[in-house]
């Protein structure tokens, strides 16, 4: 008999094996989405962040308020085109420095600090630890070194090789918002109500200018203490321009210790800053405020959970923006 007419079958291993082998082909041509991962620098750089650590525990050693001021660094630069580091550059020929928006200028510090910890890297390991990372490492270890709370990083980011000048005023929180437009803002970030307010119990350390308080004492509103806006007179005078610089606690029990005495203090009605006091003054809010007054813990797993998905902000990854030698200048 000869061989039947139409195409002759292959073996059905042969089949099942080729099909796997094309299967794995197509897989390999799918291009790896690089993301953040806690273990990045695990084998590139080791002892990264034992350097940060120590590194941060000393500028907080030496001046406890540079915990509060390197936290607020972190979040400002991640609310202005992502979690990149662009706020640390300086004014160039091709750069407009976020550090001259209003909301940054002559109020965001511990530039130096940064400057200092990425030094002591990039001589134990060169071009690999980006300054985003860097900044969202010393933001975690500020508040251990305070008494906050600690949470598990994810690393990986890219430095940025431009700056967000533009959109500095829009997209950071002014100590004039309202309610209303907090919530909005932080949700455009990904960021839902819960988040913002644990994320504004950071108030619980560092220091706030007189200008950005005055007219909250002065006002006689009544969602005020009127005890707590006397003594805060005595350091700010009316008169603007008299004294603008003067600094006073954001929480006048314990201001050098994170803890939960920031939202006791809004129920009594002694928030500094009137986008403190928002917080706890008949919204949608008084709710959360509460519930972190009488639970610390409450609020420090929601501090860190907010502080790590504030972190994933828009990052540049994989081969996008670069690794700056120096914090303050593109390469």
């Amino acid at each position: 008999m000869g061989l039947a007419a139409g195409r002759s079958r292959l073996p059905s291993c042969v089949s099942h094996a080729f099909l796997v082998v094309a299967g794995l082909f197509i897989l390999a041509s799918i291009p790896c989405e690089a993301q953040l991962s806690s273990s990045f620098y695990d084998n590139t750089c080791p002892n990264a962040l034992t350097t940060i650590r120590k590194a941060i525990r000393t500028a907080v050693s030496r001046e406890r308020r540079m915990a509060a001021s390197l936290i607020r660094l972190h979040f400002h630069d991640c609310f202005v085109q992502g979690c990149d580091a662009s706020i640390l550059l300086d004014d160039s020929a091709t750069i407009q420095s976020e550090k001259n928006a209003p909301n940054n200028n002559n109020s965001v510090r511990g530039y130096e600090v940064i400057d200092n910890v990425k030094s002591q890297v990039e001589s134990i390991c060169p071009g690999v630890v980006s300054c985003a990372d860097i900044l969202a490492v010393a933001a975690r270890d500020a508040s251990v070194a305070v008494g906050g709370p600690t949470w598990t990083l994810k690393l990986g980011r890219r430095d940025s090789t431009t700056s967000g000048l533009s959109q500095a005023a829009a997209n950071l929180p002014s100590f004039r918002d309202g309610l209303d437009r907090l919530i909005s803002l932080f949700s455009t970030k990904g960021l839902s109500t819960r988040d913002m307010v644990a994320l504004s119990g950071s108030h619980t350390i560092g220091q706030a200018r007189c200008i950005t308080f005055r007219d909250r004492i002065y006002d006689n509103g009544t969602n005020i203490d009127a005890g707590f806006a006397s003594t805060r007179r005595r350091r700010c005078p009316v008169d603007n321009g008299n004294g603008d610089d003067n600094l006073a606690a954001l929480d006048l029990v314990t201001p050098n210790s994170f803890d939960n005495n920031y939202f006791k203090n809004l129920i009594q009605r002694k928030g500094l800053l009137q986008s403190d006091q928002v917080l706890f003054n008949g919204g949608s809010t008084d709710s959360i405020v509460t519930v972190y007054s009488k639970s610390p813990s409450a609020f420090s797993s929601d501090f860190a959970a907010a502080m790590v998905k504030m972190g994933d902000i828009e990052p540049l990854l994989g081969s996008a923006g670069e690794i700056r030698k120096y914090c303050n200048v593109i390469n």
